[in-house]
C-alpha cells in the first residue's frame, strides 16, 4: 500500500478577501495535501495573500475558469484532486469525507450538493438557472449527477487525465459532468453547506451571460455527443413542416388532378429531402462520436483505479488515518 497524493485545487480571480481562510481551512482538514492556488490575472493582492497563507501559487494568463482548470489538470500530478472555489463559500471540513467516499466507493467523481446556510448564498436567477441546466443535462445525458454547477468536487487521477477540457469559462462545470456521464464513471454525492461570500469579495458570475454560455455549451455537447438525437430531432421538425405544406397540395391534386401551387410543392419536397439528409448526417456522426468515446474510454482505462486495496494513509497524522479508515483495513 502507498500513501495517496492529494492535491487541493483553488482557481482564483480577485479573491484577496477570502483566499487566506480557504487555504487555512483546507490545510486544517487535509494536513498532508498539497494546496495549489491558480491565479487568473487578479488585480488585487490574491497572489501575495495566498503565498503568505502557505499555498503553492501558480498563474494562468488566459482569462476564464475553463483555462485555469485545463492548466491545473495538465500540470499537477496526484492520486486524487479536490477542486473548490477560492471565495470561502464551501465547507472545507467535509473534504476528508468526500475523499473517503471517492476511495472507498471507487468513485471517479464526488460532487458536493450545495445546501444554503445563508439567504444571500444564492441569487434567485442562479438558483433557477442551475435547476434548469442541471435538469436539461440529466434528461439528455443521464440522471446520475445532481447540482451540476457546484464548484466543489473530488476527482480521481483517471478522471483528470482523460478529461479533454475544451471549455473556457464557467461552463467547464457542465463539461466535467458530461465527461463523467458519457464514460459511465462511478459518481457519488454528498451534501455540504453553501454560504455567502465574505465582505469585500464579489461574485464573478453573470446570471444571463453565463447561463446563455452554458446553454450553448449543452447545445454543442448534444450535437457532438448525441448526434443521432440532435439531427433526428431536426429531421422530425423538417419532415413535419414538409407534411404540413404538402397536405393542401395533395388534397387539391387528388380532387382535381392539378398542382396549382407548384412552389409550395417544391418547398415541401425540399424540406423532406433535408429531413432525410439530416438522418443520414446523424447516422454518420453517431459512428464518429462512438469512435471518439471509445478513444476517451481507452485513455481513461490507462490509469488504474485507486482503491482501498492499494492506498494507505500516512501514519504521521491521525486525521489522515481516519480519512482512509486504516483501522478497518487492518482488521
Amino acid at each position: 500500500m502507498h500513501i495517496p497524493k492529494i492535491a487541493v485545487l483553488l482557481p482564483c480571480y480577485n479573491e484577496e478577501a477570502a483566499i487566506a481562510k480557504v487555504v487555512r481551512d483546507f490545510r486544517d482538514a487535509l494536513p498532508d495535501a498539497n494546496i495549489y492556488v491558480y491565479d487568473n490575472n487578479s488585480k488585487d493582492r490574491t497572489v501575495a495573500v495566498a503565498n503568505d497563507a502557505g499555498a503553492i501559487v501558480r498563474t494562468e494568463a488566459q482569462q476564464g475558469k475553463g483555462h485555469v482548470v485545463r492548466r491545473m489538470f495538465r500540470d499537477i500530478d496526484a492520486d486524487f484532486y479536490i477542486m473548490a472555489d477560492g471565495d470561502d463559500t464551501y465547507d472545507a471540513s467535509i473534504a476528508p469525507a468526500m475523499l473517503r467516499l471517492a476511495i472507498e466507493g471507487h468513485n471517479d467523481l464526488v460532487n458536493c450538493i450545495r445546501r444554503e446556510t445563508e439567504q444571500a448564498a444564492y441569487r434567485g436567477g442562479h438558483r433557477f438557472g442551475n435547476l434548469l441546466l442541471t435538469g436539461v443535462v440529466r434528461h439528455i445525458f443521464g440522471d446520475r449527477v445532481h447540482d451540476m454547477l457546484s464548484g466543489y468536487k473530488v476527482f480521481s487521477r483517471r478522471f483528470v487525465k482523460s478529461f479533454p477540457a475544451l471549455s473556457q469559462g464557467f461552463d467547464i462545470e457542465t463539461e466535467l459532468t458530461v465527461h463523467a456521464l458519457e464514460l459511465s464513471m462511478p459518481v457519488a454525492h454528498t451534501d455540504g453547506a453553501y454560504r455567502g461570500r465574505p465582505e469585500g469579495s464579489e461574485s464573478k458570475l453573470r446570471t444571463y451571460r453565463d447561463g446563455w454560455r452554458i446553454l450553448m455549451l449543452i447545445f454543442k455537447l448534444v450535437r457532438h455527443e448525441r448526434p443521432m438525437f440532435f439531427f433526428g430531432a431536426l429531421a422530425a421538425l423538417l419532415a413535419l413542416g414538409s407534411l404540413v405544406l404538402a397536405a393542401p397540395v395533395l388534397e387539391h391534386y387528388l380532387a382535381t388532378g392539378l398542382v396549382p401551387r407548384l412552389p409550395t410543392a417544391v418547398l415541401s419536397m425540399g424540406l423532406m429531402l433535408m429531413a432525410f439528409l439530416s438522418v443520414v448526417t446523424g447516422t454518420v456522426l453517431d459512428t464518429v462520436s462512438r469512435g471518439r468515446r471509445e478513444i476517451r474510454m481507452l485513455s481513461y482505462l490507462q490509469y488504474p483505479s485507486s482503491s482501498m486495496d492499494d492506498v494507505a494513509a500516512p501514519a504521521s497524522t491521525a486525521q489522515a488515518a481516519e480519512i482512509l479508515n486504516i483501522s478497518q483495513l487492518s482488521q
